[in-house]
């Protein structure tokens, strides 16, 4: 069974971590499409990365996606921006699995600055090995966020 693919992003303080991530997610199986920066661009802008994977994840049902900058969150909020993406930050590996079993993000955000890209590799493993709990708490929850997208960002 292959698996999903992962969309992968991320602005000059997230390039090593999103690189050596790309190895990893390659060697475990996943098809990787690298958002960019392909190349170290000091001073790039995340919006710029944090945009482009959240439009792709929502338009590929199933895939999900992986973004990084120094603290995670402008990347973060940015991917957040898309309708439909569930952009959450993984500091740890039981916060990782907590976004996936209870809020279904398709979007994990990485914070460069604060864990070592060993610490990374753990928290994404976490993260795309956690399934979606369907619980109906989680359920009720996720379709009142589905309600908010759909007042602030229209049908």
């Amino acid at each position: 069974m292959e698996k999903q693919t992962v969309y992968v992003g991320g602005d000059h303080q997230g390039w090593q971590m999103k690189s050596a991530l790309e190895d990893m997610l390659k060697e475990e199986g996943y098809k990787v499409v690298d958002m960019g920066n392909s190349n170290l661009v000091q001073g790039d802008d995340y919006p710029d990365f944090g945009y482009a994977v959240a439009k792709r994840v929502v338009n590929d049902v199933g895939s999900h996606g992986i973004v990084i900058c120094g603290s995670s969150a402008g990347i973060c909020i940015v991917a957040n921006k898309v309708k439909g993406a569930r952009a959450a930050t993984g500091f740890n590996e039981e916060s990782a699995r907590s976004a996936r079993a209870d809020d279904n993000s398709n979007i994990l955000c990485l914070p460069s600055h604060f864990m070592t890209i060993e610490e990374a590799k753990k928290v994404v493993d976490a993260w795309l090995g956690t399934e979606f709990s369907g619980a109906e708490r989680h359920v009720r929850r996720l379709e009142k966020v589905s309600q908010i997208e759909n007042e602030e960002f229209g049908m």
